[in-house]
């Protein structure tokens, strides 16, 4: 597996720290409201990311965090007169709820920063004795001079950022760019600590729940949307370079950014779609395919004409599929075998930087020949069989879920009748029977 390192800006080939095994993780939502569909193109990107190095016998362990403290749950829960928890539960739920009807995988771990407290003071504690933060009152900053390699993941050089940073320098920070690792607080929930009674900033969370989750300071995959790159993961980065003298995960992928009808989707301008309400209105396949056919790093534009375009496509699909179930139950032909050659050939485009789009003109392909297999007489079911098993398996690493068809005895039989009256020329007889058999999804 090649992948583009946001790190080294370059297409690098994945070479597992332990070898069999990757660490993967990938930030989470901050749970105060129903989940966008910027949030589900991260869901599904790494979902599949995993599924493919899955295939290929790899062993993923996969992060996703919850980050369950923040102003925005606070000023939800005050809002509603509820415990930030109920707010932070009633999200995750949805959340998942979104991951499970995109038929992405649940995360092996899903930590909360609520349950991370004790390990983050203790972090945040390190890096005050490192000389690498510092407490002003009640509050602690990280000291961005303390890491001579700071604006490295970002690809940004320190003038330069402390040119926008003076914007909203805060006096209190001995340099503008330095930030929050906690922060003193009189509303919301709060904690005790060695500075105060408060809660962390937010780009101390991830660092601490990686190193507490996998249990090492260096993983092989971090991942998110492009918009965390700065100044969310450098920050994370820094950190993890003054504590433990790493880059955190050897290499950082990022996926691009969703537009709405070719705008920046944004609440300013009141364009935002949310993930369930497109989900239900074309079901998680449609929504799904539409995020696969773009390049994971490319920005990806939502329409109606690319809602349409990804359900004609499935159904294409669907029917090729159907129609191979169908014939090889009908012929009683039963095999494990897969299309090697196709196989392959879907397996090289994700290991092309998860290159989606040229695994999808692989199943196009795989769907032509299933087609052509279909008509050919004599009936080759080996080879029909051979390309469904290669199908399936591409389906699954995409995320596409098929209802499978299962023939019984009384299937088979009016199938044969509908064929023995189209021969005979009993076109209103096999009417009927075709008409049974398409309300039972077999034609």
């Amino acid at each position: 597996m090649n992948l583009y390192n946001s790190y080294t800006q370059k297409i690098e080939e994945l070479k597992p720290i332990e070898p069999g095994k990757v660490s993967m993780y990938v930030c989470g939502p901050t749970v105060y409201n129903e989940p966008h569909v910027g949030n589900a193109r991260p869901i599904v990107v790494f979902d599949t990311l995993k599924k493919a190095l899955e295939l290929q016998g790899l062993d993923v362990m996969y992060v996703s965090n919850y980050t369950d403290v923040d102003d925005k749950i606070i000023k939800t829960a005050l809002e509603q007169n509820v415990s930030e928890k109920e707010i932070t539960d009633k999200y995750i739920e949805a959340y998942n709820r979104v991951r499970k009807n995109l038929h992405a995988d649940l995360p092996d771990v899903a930590p909360r920063v609520t349950e991370t407290m004790d390990q983050i003071i203790a972090f945040i504690q390190k890096l005050i004795e490192n000389g690498a933060a510092y407490q002003v009152d009640g509050d602690v900053y990280f000291r961005v001079c303390s890491d001579k390699t700071y604006g490295e993941l970002s690809h940004q050089k320190m003038e330069d950022l402390m040119v926008g940073a003076r914007i909203d320098e805060n006096e209190k920070k001995e340099n503008p760019l330095d930030f929050t690792l906690w922060k003193e607080t009189e509303q919301g929930i709060r904690w005790d600590s060695p500075w105060s009674k408060g809660r962390p900033g937010w780009h101390t969370e991830c660092v601490v729940m990686i190193h507490n989750v996998f249990k090492k300071a260096l993983i092989d995959i971090h991942g998110g949307g492009l918009d965390l790159k700065f100044p969310h993961h450098e920050n994370e980065m820094a950190q993890c370079q003054m504590c433990s003298h790493t880059h955190l995960a050897n290499m950082w992928v990022h996926n691009g950014m969703i537009n709405i009808q070719n705008e920046k989707m944004s609440k300013s301008l009141g364009n935002v779609w949310w993930a369930k309400d497109l989900i239900e209105a074309h079901g998680g396949n449609t929504i799904r395919w539409m995020m696969i056919s773009v390049h994971y790093r490319s920005p990806l534009n939502l329409n109606e004409e690319a809602i349409s375009s990804s359900q004609k496509e499935l159904n294409k699909i669907y029917t090729a599929y159907k129609q191979a179930c169908v014939q090889l139950q009908l012929q009683n032909v039963e095999t494990d075998a897969v299309d090697e050659e196709s196989l392959k050939a879907f397996v090289d485009a994700l290991n092309d930087d998860l290159n989606t789009p040229n695994a999808i003109s692989v199943v196009h392909e795989v769907i032509k020949k299933i087609n052509q297999a279909l008509r050919a007489r004599p009936f080759d079911g080996q080879k029909v069989a051979a390309l469904k098993n290669a199908l399936e398996k591409m389906l699954w690493v995409l995320g596409i879920e098929l209802d499978s068809i299962v023939l019984d005895d009384q299937d088979k039989e009016m199938y044969a009748a509908w064929r023995n009256a189209v021969k005979a020329k009993d076109f209103e007889t096999a009417d009927v029977y075709r008409a049974k058999l398409q309300e039972k999804g077999i034609l």
